[in-house]
Formats: structure tokens, C-alpha cells, sequence
């Protein structure tokens, strides 16, 4: 009988027995009823490989908890994005490349304070008629004229200015230039290039280097194209561009 008595388990060990048995019937119960929660798993256990593919979604994540290092680099692209919702402030400037129209921009603009580039159209002129306004900037006024006598027919680009102490110029090999290095508010219209056919002749075809300023930083620098039809009708017909400044 004493031998039995010696034999009986301690308390200790009668208490740890018991906590094996609950927690082992713990998590059988969990894995029979198949619902084990954050209380059976260990902290920092659970690894990618124990997660089936594809089955991590949107209601799995915490609002606002996937951040960047959390991406692997160059992986979001275009269609992971929904439309019209990137904005400039999404975007780095200083990454972003120049759009052709712009770079093309670049010779009409410049930080020499070019405001704007004015296309003169193709513009006929009948022969005898009143002079054409081509262009005007701040008190400067370009214009196109096509005289007729009885020797030619006479194409005249002209510059009017309405401040005083003003200039105009042209100049290209083969036409005749007056030049007018102070161009006056009373002066009106004065011509800085012509051209002539005399009649029967053919077509005559050129351009001309056009350009005026003003005291007050107005100014204009171009081209014009010319056209003088002395066999046909006798017009005269302009066309070019213009680089306005100030």
C-alpha cells in the first residue's frame, strides 16, 4: 500500500498534464471545426509559401497599410492604373521629355523676348490696287503694294511707323533695297524693297529679308516671299512669316 501511495504523481505534474491536454484538444478542436485563429499560430510564422496563390484580396489589407517598398520595382505599369487619374502632380517635370510642337517652338520663342510668330498668308494684290496691311506690331505696320505704269508693274513692301525715330530694312541679292534707318511718324508708307516686270516678261519669283524696330522695343524680323505675274494678270502676291518682339 505505502508503495502505491509513492507512486501517485505530484501536483505539478498532474497540473502540466492537464495543460498539455487543453491546449492539444485546443487545437484539434480548431483544426476539426476548421477555424484557427491568430491565438493558435505563432508570431511570425506563417510565410508566403504557406498562403495559396492568388488568395490574398483587397478585404485582406488594412486601408492605407501597402506602401511603396512594398512594390518591387518597375511592376505598376499602365493598366494597373485607371484612366484620367494620374494628375501633374503625380509626375516629375524634370523627367519628362519635350513634345515635338515645343521643341519646334524653340526658334520662334526665345528668351530674347519673342512673343509671337505671325504667319503672313499668301496675299495677291491686283495690279494698280491700294496697298495691302501684311502685318502690324505695336506702331509698326508692314505692308504690300502693286503699282502699275506703263513701262512695269511694281512690287513694294513698305513699313509705317507712328513713333518717331524709327527704322525698316530688307535685303536679299537680285531686288532693289531703300533701306530706312529713321523712319518718322509723318512719313507714311515708305518702301525698303521693290521688284519689276516689265510686261510679257515672265513670272518673277524671290524673297526678301524684312525688319523694323521702334524706340520704345518694338520690332519685327522675317521673311516675305515674293511674287511678280507681269505675262498673266499683273498681281503681285506676298506671303512669309514674321517674328514679332516686344
Amino acid at each position: 500500500m505505502k508503495s502505491i501511495l509513492r507512486r501517485r504523481p505530484s501536483p505539478a505534474l498532474v497540473i502540466s498534464m492537464i495543460a498539455l491536454f487543453v491546449s492539444l484538444s485546443g487545437v484539434s478542436y480548431g483544426v476539426a471545426t476548421g477555424f484557427i485563429d491568430s491565438r493558435e499560430i505563432k508570431n511570425n510564422e506563417i510565410r508566403s509559401l504557406d498562403i495559396r496563390n492568388n488568395e490574398v484580396r483587397t478585404r485582406d489589407l488594412r486601408n492605407n497599410e501597402v506602401r511603396g517598398i512594398d512594390i518591387r520595382n518597375s511592376t505598376v505599369q499602365g493598366r494597373d492604373v485607371a484612366l484620367n487619374t494620374l494628375t501633374g502632380e503625380d509626375v516629375k517635370e524634370d523627367t519628362l521629355g519635350k513634345v515635338p510642337s515645343a521643341a519646334t517652338a524653340d526658334s520662334a520663342v526665345t528668351a530674347g523676348g519673342v512673343s509671337s510668330l505671325k504667319i503672313i498668308p499668301v496675299t495677291t494684290v491686283a495690279e494698280g490696287a491700294a496697298a495691302i496691311t501684311l502685318a502690324t506690331h505695336g506702331p509698326l505696320t508692314l505692308s504690300g503694294q502693286c503699282q502699275s505704269n506703263v513701262a512695269d508693274t511694281r512690287l513694294q513692301l513698305l513699313v509705317q511707323t507712328t513713333e518717331n525715330n524709327s527704322a525698316a530694312w530688307a535685303g536679299t541679292a537680285g531686288m532693289a533695297d531703300t533701306p530706312q534707318p529713321v523712319l518718322d511718324a509723318d512719313d507714311g508708307p515708305q518702301a525698303i524693297t521693290s521688284a519689276n516686270d516689265a510686261p510679257g516678261a515672265p513670272r518673277t519669283v524671290g524673297s526678301r529679308d524684312v525688319a523694323a524696330s521702334a524706340p520704345s522695343g518694338k520690332a519685327f524680323t522675317g521673311q516675305v516671299g515674293l511674287l511678280v505675274d507681269a505675262s498673266g494678270s499683273g498681281a503681285c502676291t506676298f506671303h512669309g512669316s514674321l517674328a514679332l518682339q516686344g
